[in-house]
């Protein structure tokens, strides 16, 4: 039988153009029919919804899919909350392994531990029974590495951010990641990327936007996840962040030359480049790149008709991006700039005359709000690095889509998990009230912010005609105007940590294929 048909029924149906629909039909990939159970037609397939939601499925913005399916099988420390802690579970884990393997892990956190203190090189060797140890921290630009690792790459010795206590920044940071990484076989990449997008897809993700480039992941690892894409996973959209490679990027089957193309680094390791000082290091951070660097990026990209964009998350880095917009602009202007919707992902640390650039240039901002639930607040890594007043304002994801910024929402994974409607939750009850979004205004970024900031304008909604990518989720707190209650009816109880009971994702489909469905193996 060609192109058997399908119908849902008996469901929720978020579906604003027709708020009633309980059941949807799916033949060829795409949604024929919408309504209510008493007038569906006939199929070659019913599957009863049993009151369940049904809602576009999510777009995860911003994710690193081999690194994600590498913590999801291997050393996850992102729970240590000491050096102690992180020393045993090293321990335990390197104790399973080869005496040459490197010992990979990812996630951890000194800001969250009583005291910061980090093991250096050493005692961090020591623990793992003299083999390669590399551990990133949970922001990825900054690593533990054990004295071995370090002598497996004396060149390191001479590149900026380098220490001899093994906690590398910057330069000698992206020089020992690609030799820590350079152990992991084909083979294990292959498995991990399809781990990474399996898990998306059992949280209703049914697309994800990979971040690669050269510092970030190689070329064979990059062309290999975009060759998977859609094959009962969710579809990949590649961004190749290399500074002056459009070409490249075409060549290699990306979406866009940019993603992880930085201007600066990252808060946790106080990299992100800020015009005020951080309050607890020296001096402002770093920028990588300049305005003209910039512009000659954004007119590369245009010679080869790719969307361009740039890392960007403290102010500084981001005015410097800006300053390379108008400079395109002055050559292209300011409509063919906009109609390419570049992106910067992250925008952190952002003001109002930035936010004015974002729109003046049409800018997608790549956002992931569990930025701030878990970082954002009293008490935490964003107050320490810039104080209470400076973190409250950062990611302020409820400013920018006041003004019509276009917000595409990810998790950068594995820096924060893939955790679709925990973030939508997020970015409703972010820590400063002034920088709340409505649950539907978030969803949107989350789904068809998501679609748009790759140009598939028509994708990310229920309705006729439409591609039929889809999540089917079962709501413990119920279910308001086609969405799940995410937040608690008691004020006082709403914010970050708001212990509402997130939707549990039952099937997720996309273009018609089932690619999650609970209980399957």
């Amino acid at each position: 039988m060609t192109n058997p048909s399908t119908l849902y029924r008996g469901g929720v149906l978020h579906c604003p153009a027709d708020p009633n629909a309980t059941a949807l039909l799916v033949s060829g990939g795409r949604i024929t029919w919408l309504g209510v159970d008493a007038d569906a037609p006939a199929a070659d397939r019913v599957v009863d919804l049993d009151g369940a939601l049904v809602t576009p499925a999510f777009v995860d913005a911003h994710v690193h899919a081999t690194d994600t399916g590498l913590v999801l099988s291997g050393l996850d420390l992102s729970g240590v909350r000491s050096a102690g802690e992180l020393l045993d579970a090293v321990a335990g884990f390197a104790a399973n392994l080869p005496a040459d393997a490197v010992v990979l892990g990812h996630g951890w956190d000194e800001s969250s531990w009583g005291a910061p203190e980090l093991p250096d090189a050493e005692v961090l060797e020591r623990a793992a029974g003299g083999r390669r140890v590399y551990l990133s921290q949970a922001s990825i630009h900054s690593a533990l590495v054990s004295r071995a690792m370090l002598a497996a790459v004396p060149e390191v010795v001479a590149a900026a951010g380098y220490d001899e206590s093994g906690w590398l920044r910057r330069d000698a940071h992206h020089v020992v990641r690609a030799a820590a990484f350079a152990s992991v076989t084909r083979a294990q990449r292959v498995d991990a990327q399809r781990v990474a997008l399996a898990h998306a897809a059992s949280l209703g993700v049914a697309a994800v936007h990979e971040c690669g480039g050269p510092e970030i992941s190689d070329e064979e690892d990059f062309t290999g996840l975009l060759g998977i894409s859609g094959a009962g996973v969710p579809e990949v959209y590649g961004y190749w962040g290399e500074l002056g490679g459009a070409a490249r990027a075409r060549e290699l089957g990306a979406v866009g030359a940019g993603g992880d193309l930085f201007a600066d680094g990252a808060l946790g390791s106080r990299t992100a480049h800020l015009s005020q000082p951080y309050l607890d290091g020296d001096g402002v951070g770093h920028g990588y790149l300049s305005a003209e660097q910039v512009r000659e990026h954004l007119l590369d990209c245009a010679a080869h008709g790719l969307q361009g964009g740039f890392h960007a998350i403290g102010d500084a880095a981001i005015g410097t991006v800006l300053e390379g917009f108008a400079g395109a602009v002055r050559q292209l202007g300011v409509e063919r700039v906009r109609a390419a919707r570049h992106r910067v992902e992250h925008a952190e640390i952002m003001d109002k005359r930035l936010i004015a650039g974002f729109v003046e240039y049409g800018i997608v901002a790549s956002m992931q709000p569990a930025f701030d639930r878990l970082w954002g607040g009293a008490g935490r890594m964003y107050e320490s690095r810039l104080g209470l007043a400076r973190s409250l304002a950062s990611n302020p994801m409820g400013a920018m889509h006041s003004v019509g910024v276009a917000l595409a929402f990810g998790s950068d994974s594995p820096v924060t998990p893939v955790d679709p409607w925990g973030s939508v939750r997020a970015a409703a009850a972010h820590h400063s009230a002034a920088q709340r979004m409505s649950v539907r205004a978030a969803f949107a970024a989350h789904t068809r912010g998501g679609w748009r900031a790759v140009h598939l304008d028509n994708e990310g909604v229920l309705a006729l005609g439409a591609p039929a990518t889809f999540a089917v989720w079962e709501t413990p707190a119920g279910v308001d105007r086609g969405l799940p209650v995410l937040l608690a009816e008691e004020p006082e109880l709403r914010g970050p940590q708001d212990p509402t009971p997130l939707p549990v994702c039952r099937r997720t489909v996309l273009r018609g294929d089932v690619i999650y469905e609970e209980g399957s193996a």
